[in-house]
């Protein structure tokens, strides 16, 4: 309570200030998260790849996951609704286009195409779930909802997503991971111990961003979906980011690649579906969402699609990252006229 008062009362620097150090403590507890349980993962003999394809997918998007959750707990559905979506954006838009500008990223097609097809897929779904089928003559003036029900059906679908990706990875494993011993230090105890804190660090970060933004929003009288789908999105999306800049930096493009769709995916899956599944209203958000959010949502996953069809060499090439990041550019100056002071 004592802190919903000094949020309530602090000025827009400051305001931005928390915001910050919530983003970078988000960050960094959301990178040792995901590295600790991958730790712990390896320790019981589990393959890789199988890491790969659940925890680590799951631990960069843990953090949406949260601030979405909380702020449907906490009564701020466009919050949760446009981290979601601005996520995919982001991840797709802006850190698959940093990457591709860094280097070319190289694909396994046959992996990509599978993958991607899902990806697309689960964003089209989302939206189809939001339209109000009872009145489309009124799409563009009206609010998106994502009903409860919806939010069920689409934990349904990660949990078969995530079957069906434990089970590609198992017959693409050619061998099993032999569990590691480590040392004191990495004894499975001690790995609980430090996910835990990385946890609760994610946790009381996150209500840090979700209250300074919302009141950041308030103060400047910019609706809480375009605060959400652009900074808090951002705020949210550097797990990806650090994941995807490391991977290419080492030279494992196809890395990078795999955990922009994964993480587009699980936004969709997990984050708008466990968002809208624990309120009983489910999600809703202004007509901006129809307006501007979910035209761009699409227009960046058919751009990844057109992309992958497209690539020379298997590879995504700069002038792609070029045409992505300038994309999301123009996203932000659009939320800023569409989406500006109420």
């Amino acid at each position: 309570m004592q802190f919903e008062q000094f949020i309530t009362e602090a000025n827009t620097p400051l305001l931005l200030l928390i915001m910050a150090v919530s983003m970078a403590i988000l960050g960094k507890s959301a990178d040792s998260l995901v590295d600790y349980a991958v730790k712990l993962s390896l320790r019981t003999g589990l393959p890789k790849v199988i890491v790969g394809a659940t925890i680590v997918s799951i631990g960069t998007t843990f953090p949406e996951a949260v601030v979405s959750v909380l702020a449907a707990i906490e009564g701020k559905p466009q919050i949760a609704l446009g981290n979601a979506v601005g996520s995919v954006i982001c991840d797709t838009g802006l850190i698959l286009g940093l990457a591709c500008l860094y280097t070319p990223l190289k694909l396994d097609r046959n992996v990509v195409n599978r993958q991607g097809w899902v990806q697309f897929g689960a964003g089209l779904l989302l939206v189809i779930l939001c339209l109000p089928f009872g009145n489309l003559s009124n799409l563009f003036q009206q609010n998106a909802v994502l009903p409860q029900w919806a939010g069920f059906f689409l934990v349904s679908l990660l949990i078969a997503y995530l079957v069906w990706s434990v089970r590609l990875a198992k017959h693409s494993e050619e061998a099993t991971t032999i569990p590691e011993k480590g040392n004191d230090h990495e004894a499975a105890w001690k790995l609980i111990v430090f996910i835990s804190v990385s946890a609760f660090f994610v946790v009381m970060s996150s209500v840090g961003l979700i209250d300074s933004a919302a009141q950041l929003a308030k103060n400047a009288n910019f609706p809480p979906a375009v605060i959400a789908a652009t900074i808090i999105a951002f705020g949210t999306s550097l797990p990806e980011l650090v994941t995807a800049i490391t991977a290419v930096r080492k030279g494992h493009g196809e890395l990078a690649v795999g955990n922009v769709i994964g993480a587009d995916i699980l936004n969709v899956l997990f984050v708008a579906g466990l968002s809208a599944a624990v309120t009983t209203d489910g999600l809703y958000a202004k007509p901006i969402f129809f307006i501007l959010q979910f035209p761009v949502m699409l227009f960046m996953l058919a751009c990844f699609r057109i992309g992958i069809a497209s690539a020379r060499d298997a590879k995504l090439g700069r002038p792609f990252g070029f045409v992505l990041v300038v994309s999301y550019l123009i996203y932000l100056g659009l939320n800023i006229y569409w989406g500006g002071p109420e």
